[in-house]
């Protein structure tokens, strides 16, 4: 790899950064700086749980700043000079103009979704739950309208219909991070230029909800609940009460005629048949649900 001067700031928080940050490393790029939402606790006993990003600078020793405050970091940014370059994935905030200007050569950012479609926070769960043919990544510049920068490349990833929340997840953190390795120097030295989008067929993804996960079939069809499985498996999920029992499904397939006991009849007369689901902790099949819970 020819030298890069540039000084190199990362800024990720969740699996999809942890992927793309991973490729950067193996290709030796040099990260100055990783950024990353400070620590938080999670399970029954509120432990504090490191992020895979946090947990990669730390094998890496790569100096690591968990701002409550983005702005916090700007003298840190300050002390690092000229011929500053921001990378951004999935870092679930806004990134300030205070900030944003301190980045002489601009902030890239890899967005799941192929803009200017499904600017937002859930492009991929948008294109599940939206039953896409394809979808992709977008390498972009940021600017203060979010998601609205010119865009270096897109790839495209035809989607085949059994797609997941997790599984579209990786598989566009690692087509995005194939595409950041491959067209990084480019962008570095100033001979790949971006083009702009075209703001008129711009569309938005929609924010999760907790309030989301409760499937109501008599607004869906049986291949809108499917996808809706299928979108939101890691959250919100889908939420039903059988046997006056709460669930979550985690699998399902659509038949025109029911196959057992709690399959869901949606309001194109079609039914979501539950294969597997979710209870009390519990993964089970819609069978050994049955057996167990109808009573």
């Amino acid at each position: 790899m020819k030298k890069i001067s540039k000084k190199i700031v990362f800024f990720g928080t969740e699996e999809f950064s942890a992927e793309v940050l991973d490729q950067l490393l193996i290709a030796n790029y040099p990260i100055n700086w990783i950024v990353t939402k400070p620590d938080s606790r999670s399970g029954r006993g509120q432990k504090i749980q490191l992020s895979k990003v946090k947990r990669l600078a730390m094998k890496h020793n790569i100096n690591l700043l968990q701002p409550i405050n983005i702005q916090d970091i700007n003298q840190e940014l300050l002390s690092l000079g000229d011929n500053l370059v921001g990378i951004l994935v999935s870092f679930g905030r806004i990134i300030p103009n205070s900030t944003l200007k301190l980045f002489n050569h601009g902030i890239i950012n890899v967005h799941p979704s192929l803009l200017p479609k499904y600017r937002g926070p859930s492009p991929i769960e948008t294109a599940i739950a939206n039953g896409d043919k394809k979808t992709g990544v977008s390498i972009m510049q940021i600017v203060e309208k979010m998601d609205a920068g010119p865009i270096y490349s897109t790839v495209e990833y035809s989607m085949v219909g059994d797609e997941t929340q997790e599984s579209l997840y990786h598989k566009l953190a690692e087509l995005g991070g194939q595409e950041l390795v491959k067209i990084l120097p480019e962008i570095l030295d100033g001979s790949l230029k971006p083009s702009e989008q075209n703001e008129e067929e711009a569309t938005y993804s929609y924010m999760l909800t907790k309030e989301m996960s409760r499937l109501n079939p008599q607004e869906l069809t049986a291949a809108q609940a499917e996808r809706k499985v299928r979108a939101h498996i890691k959250f919100p999920k889908t939420k039903f009460s059988i046997f006056n029992h709460e669930v979550i499904i985690t699998k399902a397939h659509v038949n025109q005629h029911r196959e057992s006991l709690i399959d869901i009849e949606c309001n194109d007369n079609n039914f979501l048949i539950i294969d597997n689901l979710l209870i009390n902790g519990k993964n089970m099949s819609a069978q050994n649900f049955i057996n167990g819970y109808n009573k």
